[in-house]
C-alpha cells in the first residue's frame, strides 16, 4: 500500500516537472532574456523538503540524507554538468521530459549519462568528501521561514505566478517524501548503480526492482502530461545530432558523478538540507550553463517551450 502511494507521488512529480519545466538551462536563458523569476523558482523548488524531514523526526523514521563540506570537486563536477546541459539544451529532468514529448535524440543523452558514470566508475579521483551532520534547528527555522514568506507572497499574486511557484514547491515537497522512502529512487542513482554493476560485475550493485518502478512512474507522469497538454511531437534526429547529445550526456554523467548528483539531486535534496557542497555544485552548474551558452553563441530554441 505504501509503495503504491509513493509511486503515485512519483507520477505526480513527473507530471508537475513536465508541465512546469524544471530546467536550469531554460532558467538561465529566461534570466538572460530578463525573466529572473523563473530561475529563482527553480532554485527555491526544494524549499518544502523540510516538511518530510520533520515528519521523519516526529514518527522516528531514520534519515538517509547526507551533508558534505565544500569541495572543489563539487564546483568542477557542477561546471561539467552545466556545460553538458547547455550543449544538450536541457538538464537531467528536462531531458526525460523532452524524450517523453517525442524528442528521440534525448536517448543519446541518456546513453551519454551512462557512459559518463561508467568512466568515473573505472577512474575516480580521490575527492576527499567530508560528511557533516544536519543542523536540524537551523534547517527548520530557515526553510520554514522562507516557505511561509513565499506562500504569503504567492497567495497575493496573479494566477500565472501562483501556478509557477506552487508547482515548483510541490515538486520539492513530493521529492522530500520520495527520498525519505527510497533514497536511491532518482535516475542519477540508477545510472550510478548500473555503471558500478557493469564495471565491477557484482550482482548486488544492480538497482533493485523498486527503483525501476520509480523510473517508470516518473516517465508515466511525464507522458500523461505531454498527452494531456497536446505537447507530444515526434522529432527525428540526424546522426550528427545523436553524436552531439551523446557527448553532452557524457559530460553531464561525468559531472554528476564528480558532484554526487545532477541538478535534480542538488536542487531537491542537497540544497534543501543546507549542504554546503550542494550550493557549490549548483553554482558550478549555473556557471557551466552560462559558459556553454556563451561558447555556442546560438539562441535558445525549444520546439515546445
Amino acid at each position: 500500500m505504501l509503495l503504491s502511494l509513493v509511486l503515485l507521488a512519483v507520477v505526480a512529480l513527473g507530471y508537475l516537472a513536465q508541465t512546469t519545466g524544471l530546467c536550469m538551462f531554460k532558467g538561465v536563458n529566461e534570466w538572460r532574456d530578463g525573466n529572473k523569476e523563473y530561475l529563482m523558482s527553480i532554485l527555491l523548488s526544494g524549499v518544502l523538503v523540510w516538511v518530510s524531514t520533520l515528519f521523519a523526526y516526529l514518527v522516528d523514521i531514520p534519515l538517509h540524507f547526507t551533508m558534505y563540506q565544500m569541495n572543489i570537486w563539487f564546483l568542477f563536477g557542477g561546471f561539467l554538468f552545466g556545460l553538458g546541459a547547455a550543449l544538450n539544451q536541457g538538464c537531467g529532468i528536462s531531458t526525460l521530459g523532452k524524450l517523453t514529448r517525442g524528442d528521440i535524440k534525448m536517448l543519446a543523452t541518456i546513453l551519454g549519462w551512462l557512459a559518463g558514470w561508467t568512466i568515473l566508475a573505472y577512474w575516480s579521483p580521490d575527492r576527499g568528501f567530508v560528511q557533516i551532520p544536519i543542523h536540524k534547528l537551523s534547517h527548520y527555522l530557515l526553510l520554514g521561514s522562507i516557505s511561509l514568506l513565499l506562500i504569503v507572497w504567492i497567495s497575493f499574486s496573479n494566477k500565472r505566478r501562483k501556478k509557477l511557484w506552487f508547482s515548483m514547491m510541490g515538486i520539492g515537497l513530493l521529492s522530500g517524501f520520495i527520498y525519505l522512502y527510497q533514497p536511491r529512487w532518482s535516475p542519477n542513482a540508477i545510472l550510478n548503480q548500473l555503471s558500478s554493476a557493469l564495471t565491477e560485475n557484482k550482482l548486488y550493485n544492480w538497482p533493485i526492482f523498486e527503483q525501476y518502478l520509480f523510473f517508470i512512474a516518473l516517465l508515466t507522469g511525464m507522458l500523461f502530461a505531454a498527452w494531456r497538454t497536446n505537447k507530444f511531437l515526434f522529432v527525428p534526429a540526424k546522426f550528427q545530432q545523436w553524436m552531439v547529445h551523446f557527448c553532452a550526456g557524457t559530460l553531464m554523467g561525468i559531472g554528476a558523478s564528480l558532484a554526487l548528483g545532477g541538478n535534480s539531486v542538488q536542487l531537491l535534496l542537497a540544497m534543501p538540507i543546507l549542504s554546503p557542497g550542494g550550493f557549490v555544485a549548483v553554482a558550478g552548474i549555473l556557471l557551466g550553463i552560462w559558459s556553454g551558452i556563451h561558447i555556442q553563441k546560438t539562441p535558445y530554441t525549444d520546439h515546445i517551450k
